[in-house]
C-alpha cells in the first residue's frame, strides 16, 4: 500500500526557504535577528565611547581614566569576543552595531600595524629597564651595542652592575653618568650633568631615579633626561598611580625650566603616552612616530611603558630590540635633530 505524503502550504514555503534565512529567521519567542541582540550592540556602543572619548571617564575614583588609558588598544579585543556572540545569538543588529568599535579601533590604531617608514634621522637613541634582578648584565650591554645608538640610557642600575655596565660599554661609549639608578652612555661629550630630582612626597630619602645632562653634537648641545618613573599597582581600590603622577610633574616642571633648546627625553614612565597623568610631560614634548612597540613584561609584551621622547627634534621611528636579561624589552629611537 503506498501512502501519499501531502504538502502544505507552509512546508513547502518553508522548503523553498534558503537555509541561512531560516536560521537567521524568528526565534522561539518570535522575534527576529533585527529584533535580537540588543545587549550586545549596547556594548558596542559602550566599547566605542571608552575608546573614542577616553578622556572623559573619570580619574577621581580609583584612577579609573589612567587604568583605561593604559591598556587603550586593548580595548579592540571586545570586537572580536561580540562578534563571536552576535553570531551564536543571530542579531544581525548586534552584528551592524559592531562596525562601529571596529571603525573607532581602526581609525585609532589601524595605522600602527602598517609597515612603518622610519624616515631618515641623525641619530639613534636606546632606552632600556635592565631590572635590579639581571643576572646577564654583560650579555645585555652587548645586545644593546648592536643597535649602534649614540645615546644609551638604562634604569634600575645597582652598584654591583653599573660598575659592569661601565666596563662593557667603555669601549664605545666613553662619556657616560650615573644618579642614583639611572646612567647615561653616550658617544658625545656630557656636561652639566647633574641629578634630576622627581622623587614624590612619601618616598624614603636616598631614591634617585632622575638625571640631566648636556650631550654636545654635531647639531649643538642637547639636553638629554633620563627618569624612571615610581610603579603603578592595581589594588581593590583601583589604579593607584598618585606618585607616579605626582614625579611626572616634577619632572615636567623640570623641562619646562630646560634653557637649551632641544630636548631628548628617555626613561621607563610607567604607563603609555596615552595615559593623563603623564600629562605634564607627553604636553611638552613632541608625539613620538605612533607603533605598538610594546616593551613590558619581556615574556608577553602588552604596553609600551618605556618612551623616547623629544623638543624641538623628531622621534622618526621607535621598535623593540631582543629580549635580554631583564622583564622589559629594549626600545631604540631614531632622532632627527636637524632643523
Amino acid at each position: 500500500m503506498v501512502k501519499r505524503v501531502t504538502r502544505t502550504k507552509a512546508s513547502e514555503s518553508m522548503a523553498a526557504t534558503p537555509r541561512w534565512r531560516r536560521r537567521w529567521g524568528k526565534d522561539a519567542k518570535g522575534r527576529s535577528s533585527w529584533a535580537r541582540g540588543r545587549v550586545l550592540a549596547s556594548l558596542a556602543v559602550l566599547t566605542s565611547g571608552l575608546m573614542a572619548f577616553h578622556r572623559i571617564v573619570p580619574n577621581t575614583v580609583g584612577h579609573l581614566g589612567s587604568l583605561l588609558e593604559a591598556f587603550l588598544p586593548w580595548l579592540g579585543l571586545a570586537v572580536p569576543v561580540l562578534l563571536v556572540l552576535a553570531l551564536l545569538r543571530r542579531s544581525a543588529t548586534a552584528l551592524v552595531f559592531l562596525l562601529l568599535p571596529a571603525a573607532v579601533w581602526a581609525n585609532l590604531f589601524g595605522a600602527l600595524l602598517l609597515p612603518g617608514d622610519r624616515g631618515a634621522h641623525d641619530i639613534t637613541a636606546v632606552q632600556h629597564n635592565v631590572s635590579d634582578e639581571n643576572t646577564a648584565p654583560v650579555g645585555t650591554a652587548e645586545a644593546i651595542i648592536k643597535a649602534t645608538p649614540e645615546l644609551i640610557a638604562l634604569e634600575e642600575l645597582t652598584p654591583p652592575a653599573s660598575a659592569l655596565y661601565e666596563r662593557a660599554l667603555a669601549p664605545d661609549y666613553p662619556y657616560h653618568a650615573v644618579e642614583g639608578t639611572v646612567g647615561l652612555w653616550s658617544k658625545y661629550p656630557l656636561a652639566d650633568v647633574r641629578q634630576l630630582d622627581i622623587k614624590p612626597k612619601g618616598i624614603e630619602e636616598g631614591w634617585s631615579r632622575g638625571l640631566r645632562a648636556a650631550a654636545r653634537t654635531p647639531w649643538g648641545e642637547v639636553a638629554v633626561y633620563v627618569a624612571h618613573l615610581p610603579s603603578v599597582r592595581v589594588r581593590l581600590t583601583g589604579f593607584d598611580s598618585g606618585w607616579r603622577d605626582e614625579s611626572a610633574g616634577l619632572l615636567g616642571t623640570a623641562i619646562a625650566a630646560e634653557k637649551l633648546d632641544k630636548v631628548i627625553l628617555l626613561g621607563d614612565f610607567n604607563s603609555t603616552v596615552d595615559d593623563r597623568g603623564l600629562a605634564p610631560v607627553t604636553s611638552q614634548m613632541n608625539p613620538p612616530a605612533r607603533n605598538f612597540a610594546f616593551s613590558w613584561p619581556a615574556v608577553f609584551p602588552v604596553s609600551r611603558i618605556d618612551h623616547i621622547m623629544t623638543r624641538s627634534a623628531t622621534v622618526t621611528g621607535v621598535r623593540t630590540l631582543p629580549a635580554t636579561g631583564s622583564d622589559h624589552l629594549p626600545i631604540a629611537a631614531g632622532i632627527k635633530l636637524a632643523s
